[in-house]
């Protein structure tokens, strides 16, 4: 049997995505919150769903390239993601954050640890409105016992209502410093 994989940007046959449609990807537009690899649009919006709801996580790799190149590596004592909802991860398989993070990290020569929990049943952000996305969904942070400089990833960004609360949660658990970036960005 002989297994293939397609790009998740055009579907050619390839590992990973193809060099095309890695040209294609728009940049995130400055002066975003939080900085971001790409926009989440066209050949980048294919990629993320690619990703969260059809498995393809030969995406990982390339992507946490270009988010781990957004970071100067001696800024950060660890990594982190901002964890999706258990449904979420039930449904998907795993945390498409967490492999975003745990790839990055390895790029970065940092350790990568699950220092956030969802504290309550929360809603999905995707498919809110944006006044609904304001309220970022609620986090419980690991305690730490040394002020820790912490990059938090996630995979999109739209208002940034998840990524500040996570940055909160890990502040009021003690962290020095708390940076946050994501593979792609809504325009």
């Amino acid at each position: 049997m002989v297994i293939t994989h397609t790009c998740s940007g055009c579907a050619t046959a390839v590992s990973g995505v193809c060099p095309r449609c890695w040209g294609q990807l728009q940049p995130a537009r400055s002066g975003v919150a939080v900085p971001a690899a790409f926009s989440y649009e066209g050949v980048g919006r294919r990629l993320v769903v690619g990703l969260k709801y059809a498995n393809a996580r030969t995406v990982i790799r390339p992507m946490a390239d270009r988010v781990g190149a957004l970071v100067d590596p001696s800024s950060i004592d660890v990594v982190t993601w901002a964890p999706t909802s258990a449904s979420r991860i039930h449904d998907r398989g795993f945390d498409q954050a967490e492999a975003l993070a745990r790839e990055v990290a390895r790029n970065l020569g940092v350790p990568c640890r699950a220092m956030l929990r969802r504290a309550r049943r929360d809603h999905a952000q995707t498919g809110r409105s944006r006044s609904e996305r304001s309220f970022g969904p609620s986090f419980v942070a690991r305690r730490m016992w040394r002020p820790q400089r912490v990059l938090v990833v996630d995979d999109v960004v739209t208002t940034g209502a998840t990524l500040r609360a996570a940055a909160s949660a890990l502040r009021r658990a003690g962290a020095g410093e708390v940076r946050m970036v994501a593979a792609a960005a809504t325009p």
